[in-house]
């Protein structure tokens, strides 16, 4: 059955199978991706066995609670295969923990695979390796039999995976000059095909203009569904008032360059969010109440005790808004860390619920995209959020009256007029401002 996921969830879109009917799975493997409200979840075998039946194809809609896939354990499975087929293997009804349904009609079916199966297996038999290790193999396009697992069974661990990679770039890297006319060889057979390539390209150009517009209806779901539904929500329960605002970040941007390298020697991207929200949280102190939330009957203000700062990201599977927490006690390359961490999951569908949760202040970084100005909507039940515009580099006077370039970043703050008044929001980007464009000041108030 598909297991209670939390946070309200009714049912969730299939989105992949990565075993097919008939297959053996090991413990922990991954058996298929689940689209949440929120996020892609993994739904892991939880012992050995033999998939039967599938209950739901892929993109339809599977309920909590429901069955989701049938699977015999492998106990079961070796039963089968030496009991005799006067008498089928009675399958009991697994518990939800078990992910497992037994459907006596599918029986027959399943002993005609389980044979079929075992010839399968002979010639290439099922190696271990956990959810994680076989993503790192799809990540890299690699055969999990090309490489030789030093676990326990033949198990293969992520040090095998690494190792081998490293072995092959070397490989790869270590030419010798009798290899080097081949080489280039390769090099014009690449040329002419891409050539070739081109060339059939070009003449099927019209075809692909003239199909590339066609009427047809896709249903909303999943992410995009719930992030339709909440902008509508926001838009209509919560009276916004916008306040906008430029940033030079002249000296922030020379500072980032000076840390850039320290912050990739740890192997740490450091961009302009980190900072960003760094100085957030410092004004965060000074004017708590832009951290702070209205209570569902609207009787009270919940002011929250740590500020957790959530990044708008587009990803493929809709918007998506994980939140860095305690960002108050975190370092910059602390910060970054997250970042870089909640981008790459944002932007592969597999953000964890409590990454999602939590939230009290968001940042839309828009101007990444494009554009200067924008007018964000809240992320309820947060009460502010700030859209960054791009970084242009424009004409300034400075204090001598002197024209100079400066850089120059717009932002757009869009408040709960409910708790948040012009002069509050306006003190609040005030400090946050000082912070950023005297990014050596900021560093006065760090604990």
């Amino acid at each position: 059955m598909l297991p209670d996921i939390g946070e309200g969830i009714v049912e969730c879109e299939v989105v992949t199978w990565h075993v097919a009917e008939g297959d053996t799975v090991e413990e922990d493997q991954t058996i298929v991706d689940v689209m949440t409200d929120k996020a892609l979840v993994e739904i892991t075998a939880s012992e050995p066995g033999r998939i039967v039946r599938f209950h739901y194809a892929q993109g339809e809609n599977a309920r909590v609670h429901t069955p989701l896939y049938a699977y015999v354990p492998d106990e079961e499975a070796e039963a089968e295969s030496t009991e005799s087929d006067v008498t089928a293997p009675e399958h009991k009804q697994v518990q939800p923990e078990r992910l497992a349904e037994h459907r006596q009609e599918g029986d027959d079916k399943s002993d005609k695979k389980s044979g079929q199966d075992g010839c399968h297996q002979e010639s290439r038999p099922r190696i271990p390796a956990t959810p994680a290790v076989r993503r790192l193999l799809r990540e890299h396009q690699l055969d999990i039999q090309a490489i030789a697992g030093s676990g326990r069974n033949g198990r293969v661990l992520k040090e095998d995976v690494l190792a081998y990679l490293k072995q092959s770039e070397a490989h790869e890297t270590d030419v010798t000059p009798d290899d080097s006319h081949k080489v280039g060889a390769a090099a014009e057979t690449d040329k002419a095909a891409a050539e070739a390539c081109a060339v059939a390209s070009d003449v099927a150009s019209d075809e692909v203009r003239s199909s590339r517009l066609e009427s047809k209806a896709v249903p909303l779901k999943g992410v995009a569904a719930v992030m339709a539904r909440r902008m509508v929500q926001a838009s209509t329960q919560i009276p916004h008032f916008h306040y906008g605002d430029e940033l030079d970040i002249t000296d922030l941007l020379a500072l980032r360059a000076r840390l850039k390298v320290r912050a990739e020697q740890q192997g740490i991207r450091l961009t302009l969010m980190p900072f960003i929200m760094k100085a957030m949280a410092l004004a965060v102190i000074e004017e708590p109440i832009l951290n702070a939330r209205l209570s569902e009957d609207e009787s009270e203000i919940l002011y929250q005790g740590a500020c957790n700062i959530g990044m708008a990201v587009d990803s493929a599977s809709g918007l998506m808004v994980p939140n860095v927490k305690g960002v108050e006690r975190l370092s910059i390359l602390e910060i970054a860390r997250e970042v870089g961490r909640l981008t790459e999951a944002a932007r592969s569908g597999r953000v964890a619920q409590a990454d999602l949760k939590g939230g009290t202040l968001s940042i839309s970084n828009i101007g990444a995209l494009g554009g200067t100005y924008a007018a964000p909507i809240i992320n309820q039940p947060e009460v502010a959020i700030v859209a960054l515009g791009r970084t242009q580099r424009l004409p300034r006077f400075d204090g001598e009256g002197n024209v100079c370039a400066r850089d120059i970043m717009t932002i757009t703050w869009a408040g709960d007029h409910r708790i948040i008044d012009g002069g509050t929001i306006a003190r609040f980007s005030n400090l946050w401002k000082h912070y950023l464009e005297h990014p050596d000041e900021m560093l006065l108030s760090l604990s």
